[in-house]
């Protein structure tokens, strides 16, 4: 399999210095904020991806469903897309939702859940990219668990997971709750009161943990639409919303074309889709960049995958979102 994003790094530099010059990289509300500039989109009906740097390359973890034109397979499954040359790795985690990727030193983590709303999460490691261990890491019935994103705090590994029940643990769906674990084998939920957040709807999609915060970055309903915003928290309990709200908001810049292979008929349907919906946010630095993904959209079924880049450090962005730190 290949991608449909065949951009290299001279051609990803080149849109870059041109969306700097023609829209002065701002794609917030605030301008104080972090000078995000939006590249465009690189493909269609493809939406949860993690951008991760392993073995000193940029890759893109990409979560495929069974819907996606060009999956054959009639299965989900995972892949990763190699950067610079858009070539795939062979597909894994068959039948498996909803992913996310992380690197821990000479390994790649992926978290899956095994049905949308589902009760569980399984992990897939692997020191190549080719083969891959897996297990289960959380068997909770009567949750329903959609998205996941790992990193690694002093304690070990922190997972959080996106819920929409029960009730009493998710309040307004979609909510934030955490597991722990030192070994990725055995798992144990936080505390009920480790959450965000229970009272609206505050979708979790890409987790952080720098310098003694957590940065839980998620998805809020606002003005028609939903748009990207962070929260940070020592604890997991109290948190601390940037005032750059929000930080990432959809815009026209989102259909810019960013991969030379869309067809006639694929760049009309980008002009022409309704879009209120910048979603799905996730980083990784690369060469003191930060690389990002996201998606755009109408949360409705029309679904795009886009990329940005921000100029700096992942500490330089997240001072951005929390000035005065």
């Amino acid at each position: 399999m290949t991608s449909s994003h065949p951009l290299t790094r001279r051609q990803f530099g080149a849109i870059t210095a041109a969306a700097a010059l023609t829209a002065a990289g701002t794609s917030h509300a605030d301008p104080a904020g972090p000078k995000i500039v939006k590249l465009g989109t690189i493909d269609i009906d493809l939406v949860e991806t993690t951008p991760i740097v392993f073995n000193g390359k940029v890759y893109r973890y990409e979560y495929v469903r069974e819907r996606y034109k060009k999956n054959t397979t009639g299965k989900s499954y995972s892949r990763f897309i190699d950067h610079e040359t858009g070539e795939a790795t062979p597909a894994f985690a068959e039948g498996y939702h909803l992913g996310s990727a992380a690197v821990d030193s000479d390994q790649v983590i992926v978290t899956v859940t095994d049905i949308w709303d589902g009760e569980k999460v399984d992990i897939f490691v692997s020191k190549d990219l080719q083969t891959w261990e897996h297990w289960n890491a959380l068997a909770l019935p009567g949750y329903g668990i959609f998205n996941t994103s790992l990193c690694k705090d002093p304690q070990g590994y922190i997972l959080m997971f996106e819920i929409g029940k029960p009730a009493e643990e998710a309040g307004t769906r979609f909510t934030a709750r955490f597991a722990r674990s030192t070994d990725l084998k055995t798992w144990t939920l936080t505390p009920p009161e480790c959450n965000y957040a229970k009272d609206r709807y505050t979708a979790p999609h890409c987790l952080r943990y720098v310098d003694g915060y957590y940065y839980n970055f998620y998805l809020e309903s606002m003005k028609g639409g939903y748009a990207q915003s962070v929260v940070r928290s020592k604890d997991l309990i109290t948190w601390e919303r940037t005032p750059i709200h929000p930080f990432l908001m959809w815009g026209d810049e989102d259909k810019q074309i960013a991969n030379p292979k869309f067809t006639e008929e694929q760049r009309a349907h980008i002009a022409e889709s309704e879009n209120r919906n910048n979603s799905d946010f996730d980083y990784c630095e690369f060469e003191g960049k930060l690389v990002i993904n996201y998606s755009w959209g109408n949360q409705r079924g029309l679904e795009f995958l886009a990329e940005a880049r921000f100029d700096g450090t992942e500490k330089e962005f997240l001072a951005a979102l929390f000035p005065g730190s």
